[in-house]
């Protein structure tokens, strides 16, 4: 659906009037600024930076409390004016950028704190994650996931456009029940109502982009904080790195934040200030871990032939100085820090399901090792340790594009396609009649975030194809398709 599309909505809305119903509410339309909020992070894909470029939003609004997101909601419905809410804009898929233009409306003011109790925290969707751990510190817990944009991005952002990541070697991701406790929403109507969603409910409008309903307040269940240990181990060989990270992630007694794998020789060249620590030809694996685990892993480590390349707690400070945490290596900060360095780098996600995650991955590595660089991130999905790739591609075309994700395929490896902006398409999310019928009941009109959900446009479009779904549908008859 969105191959080849490009957005230049031409449509004059009644911004005078729209303004006029907003007095008192910060609201901005300088090109420039509306040119910086109409954007994320759509240009690690060279597809979605062409299709996408010239999206911009007519106006922006910043409210700073609920009243206000309420009244915009209500003046934009009156009015027809399509809302795409933004939390911080560290998504990669265009989530945040306005297709049918209108009013971005920009939820960072929404930024409190609001309760802190044993086990979980509440704050307002546009709190960053970085200020809500730091809040929770003196009780000494902090949050279970966090992407590795953690120190910019907004737990609404992360919420409605993500999927998991550091922390999900050991609590799964935002799709398993429990990792979300309740969310608190506004509906797009003439008179906007609230809803608090919690348990299975909550899927209903998480990773959903803000196409059925805008965040207003989260709560997130949260786990001890550590001082955690950052390590790098080493391997000459690939899949001898692959074999100790899946072995390390299935040690359920090590107590882990990350387990990361990449590929020689990205860590050497995108990696530029753990360099020092980088012999060539090492494959990294990138390791964080509770400090009580360390002997343990020492010992593990060794029984499976690594070298420890680098430990945070075993250098002095002047030796880790200036140094960026290691979430930042890993997830999507691998690709940007590669990208950084080779600008023609873009990548892709995949999933290596079980059975045999490894088998299928060292038959795709044979295939396109050269040409794909492998990053594997370790997670509990399904209840079982696998890992999600996301290998740096070196773009060349579209269509060798999709000749990679077709060999993907064949071997029986999904793709989450990172260059489709749609909720279908980029996360093979199925829309299921139940999610639907809230957006129905929730955006009558269609006005919330228009562009990004294919079954709104087109309820008969079917994925119900028997793929492996990130985020499986409500419907209990797609049960069991998510593994």
């Amino acid at each position: 659906m969105s191959q080849g599309k490009s957005f230049s909505h031409g449509k004059r809305f009644d911004l005078a009037a729209l303004k006029a119903r907003l007095e008192g509410i910060r609201t901005e339309d300088n090109p420039a600024l509306l040119r910086q909020k109409s954007r994320d992070f759509y240009w690690y894909s060279p597809t979605l930076k062409r299709q996408l470029d010239g999206v911009v939003a007519d106006i922006v609004a910043s409210p700073v409390g609920e009243e206000e997101v309420l009244r915009v909601l209500a003046a934009c419905f009156e009015l027809g004016i399509p809302v795409t809410p933004r939390g911080a804009g560290t998504g990669n898929y265009g989530q945040a950028m306005p297709l049918a233009g209108g009013l971005v409306l920009d939820l960072s003011r929404l930024d409190r704190v609001l309760e802190i109790a044993p086990g979980r925290a509440g704050a307002q969707a546009g709190a960053l994650l970085a200020d809500i751990d730091a809040a929770c510190a003196p009780s000494g817990q902090e949050l279970r996931l966090h992407p590795s944009t953690y120190r910019t991005a907004s737990i609404g952002g992360f919420i409605a456009g993500g999927s998991g990541g550091v922390g999900s070697i050991t609590w799964g991701g935002l799709r398993d029940l429990g990792n979300i406790l309740s969310l608190r929403i506004a509906t797009m109507e003439a008179t906007p109502r609230i809803f608090t969603l919690s348990g299975e409910e909550v899927q209903k409008v998480a990773h959903a982009y803000g196409t059925n309903g805008i965040l207003l307040e989260v709560e997130m269940p949260l786990a001890p904080a550590y001082t955690w240990i950052e390590a790098i181990v080493g391997f000459t060989d690939f899949l001898d790195a692959a074999a100790y990270a899946q072995a390390l992630g299935e040690q359920d007694a090590l107590l882990k934040k990350l387990v990361s794998v990449i590929a020689a020789p990205v860590p050497q060249t995108a990696f530029l200030r753990h360099r020092r620590f980088l012999p060539d030809g090492m494959h990294a694996v990138l390791v964080m871990l509770a400090p009580m685990g360390c002997a343990a892993f020492e010992s593990f480590t060794a029984r499976h032939g690594g070298a420890m390349l680098f430990r945070s707690d075993l250098l002095p400070p002047q030796e880790t100085k200036g140094l960026p945490p290691l979430y930042e290596l890993a997830w999507n900060h691998t690709t940007l820090r590669a990208l950084r360095v080779e600008p023609s780098i873009t990548y892709l996600q995949t999933l290596y399901p079980h059975p045999d995650p490894l088998a299928r991955l060292a038959r795709i590595h044979s295939l396109l090792g050269d040409e794909l660089p492998a990053h594997l991130e370790f997670v509990r999905f399904d209840g079982r340790i696998t890992c999600f790739g996301l290998p740096l591609v070196r773009y060349i075309s579209d269509e060798r594009l999709d000749a990679i994700v077709a060999l993907h395929e064949e071997c029986g490896i999904p793709v989450f396609n990172p260059h489709r902006y749609t909720l279908e398409e980029g996360g093979m999310k199925q829309t299921d009649p139940a999610q639907l019928a809230f957006k129905r009941q929730a955006d009558p009109q269609g006005l919330l975030n228009p562009g990004k959900m294919i079954a709104w446009e087109n309820p008969a479009f079917d994925f119900a194809t028997g793929r492996t779904y990130l985020f499986p549908g409500l419907d209990s008859r797609n049960a069991g398709e998510a593994g």
